[in-house]
């Protein structure tokens, strides 16, 4: 760890950071320190940390917006990588996208609408960047990402670019099958033409129904399980009488049983705690084990 920290402190000097609480970055506001932080703004600056991280054989975690996980209140060890301004462009080619995965998802919505593009209403009111969008294969209300995706880029485990193929993501329902370590650093789109007002009219109602069922302005990670088949996580959460249930400073919301919110000093052993109870309780009541969307990283 000693020899990786010299080597990227005088390559990036005070962008590297040591200790470095994690609950800034993330969206409960939840989480410890990683042992090295840094901040990266170009795809070669990204190979260079990916590979000396690789040669003295310290983990590396690629930490998005920080949206969909909780981080262990003991933090993550090794090396943790966000991606900086220079991950965040959006460029058009006709009905051709390519979108920086420190791009805001929300961002990519509304500027792929205001051209005319389809493909991509579903995404408003998702949070999180557009790689972390791709990591969970981000969808709702009947669309996901993965049917748009033509090719994702990437730096490997060895710092070393790549593009995948659809096929080579592995999509999934609320998930990919990337190789290990792939840090994706932008995304290609393939959107039809639209009409510009059905797709904004298109874009309000998906608002006005998030806005209707989800908690605002209290930090929480999104939906914490996924749909079981056939069946909302939401409901089954709601008849085992979870809604308003607290472990700590962290409780299931009032308005909608399938998020966990940071009512002020939460932990992530509150939020694991109340995870484990849902899916006991849920599990003898209807028979379904909930299977967590949110990712649980660091070290428990």
């Amino acid at each position: 760890m000693n020899g990786l920290e010299r080597q990227l402190g005088e390559r990036f000097g005070e962008r590297l950071c040591v200790n470095w609480p994690l609950a800034p970055f993330t969206s409960f506001r939840i989480g410890g320190p990683a042992d090295l932080l840094l901040t990266v703004e170009s795809e070669e600056e990204l190979c260079f940390a990916k590979a000396a991280a690789n040669r003295n054989a310290v983990p590396v975690f690629s930490l998005g917006a920080g949206t969909n996980l909780v981080v262990s209140d003991r933090g993550i060890r090794g090396l943790v990588i966000r991606l900086g301004d220079g991950f965040r462009r959006i460029e058009i080619d006709g009905c051709n996208v390519t979108a920086g995965a420190a791009a805001d998802f929300g961002v990519l919505v509304e500027t792929v609408v205001e051209r005319a593009l389809a493909g991509l209403e579903f995404g408003e009111g998702i949070p999180g960047s557009v790689g972390g969008g791709l990591v969970m294969n981000a969808g709702a209300f009947g669309g996901e990402i993965s049917p748009v995706v033509t090719r994702v880029h990437g730096v490997t485990l060895e710092g070393e670019r790549r593009a995948l193929a659809p096929e080579e993501v592995g999509f999934a329902y609320r998930r990919t099958h990337l190789p290990a370590g792939f840090a994706i650093t932008r995304v290609d789109l393939e959107l039809k033409p639209g009409c510009r007002e059905s797709l904004r009219a298109r874009v309000l109602e998906v608002r006005a129904k998030r806005a209707l069922r989800q908690p605002r302005g209290v930090p929480n990670a999104g939906s914490i399980f996924k749909n079981p088949p056939g069946k909302f996580a939401g409901r089954l959460l709601e008849d085992a009488g979870l809604k308003g249930t607290r472990a700590g400073n962290a409780a299931f919301s009032e308005r909608h049983a399938n998020f966990i919110v940071n009512l002020g000093g939460a932990t992530a052993e509150d939020v694991r705690a109340l995870m484990e109870t849902a899916r006991e309780r849920v599990r003898l009541m209807s028979g379904v084990t909930l299977e967590p969307e949110v990712r649980l990283v660091g070290e428990w």
